[in-house]
């Protein structure tokens, strides 16, 4: 009788165990003298997929991270891709809902170079909590053509007793030649019921021996049923 017990108590803990799953995924591809490296990792209710590919003697460094709970779900995708010249991506998401609260953190990264250096950072961070719902998604692209870029991208939402709160944030750095640097922060904030959305895009693009740089703050807080909304755009182009 208590063996039955003990089987039928197993059993119902069997679904509430799927509802956290992690999957990581890292690839690394290096040709004609190439080095690639890629990491993946996933926590609780996460995805993380890495890839890197280096040919003709560049270097591609790819790292992707995601921390997901219950109440959470982060996605990270990381992507490097170098031809004679280093590639350097790094995502991060972040997804936590406590106390009935709910959470969703998507964050992407690719870095791109031929002959060049390309940097791109991108980092989605979600909290919700008493009931709140934050939603959080960055994007950072860095390419470079025998130059520099440099993109960075940092998302950030926090919902509580019921409030929502959406953050989104584009980072874009494009050269040939040159030096093109972008920075995006996007953060929101919603509290009793209030709705608060954050929007920032940035876009740098600079040709040879031209410097370019494109920096964005957005940044959102709602309360007792108000509803705050933010867009905020830079774009620099230099050729």
């Amino acid at each position: 009788m208590k063996k039955a017990i003990a089987l039928t108590l197993v059993l119902s803990l069997v679904p509430s165990l799927k509802a956290i799953a992690a999957e990581a995924v890292a690839t690394s591809i290096a040709t004609n003298g190439g080095s690639a490296s890629s990491t993946a990792t996933a926590v609780g209710n996460a995805r993380a997929n890495s890839t890197a590919v280096a040919t003709n003697g560049g270097r591609a460094i790819s790292n992707s991270e995601a921390y997901g709970n219950r109440r959470g779900l982060a996605i990270s995708d990381s992507l490097a891709i170098a031809d004679r010249g280093l590639a350097v991506s790094n995502s991060r998401a972040d997804a936590v809902g406590r106390y009935g609260g709910h959470a969703l953190a998507v964050s992407d990264s690719i870095a791109a170079t031929v002959g060049g250096v390309a940097i791109s950072n991108s980092h989605a961070d979600a909290r919700g909590r008493f009931g709140g719902f934050a939603d959080s998604r960055s994007s950072s692209l860095a390419l470079s053509n025998h130059g520099l870029a440099m993109s960075d991208s940092v998302a950030r939402s926090r919902g509580y007793f019921g409030g929502s709160a959406v953050a989104q944030g584009e980072s874009i750095s494009d050269t040939i030649g040159g030096v093109a640097t972008s920075s995006v922060l996007s953060d929101a904030e919603a509290g009793w019921r209030g709705s608060a959305y954050s929007n920032g895009f940035g876009f740098s693009a600079s040709g040879p021996h031209k410097f370019s740089n494109a920096r964005v703050v957005a940044s959102s807080r709602a309360v007792r049923f108000g509803n705050a909304r933010v867009d905020s755009a830079a774009i620099e182009v230099r050729r």
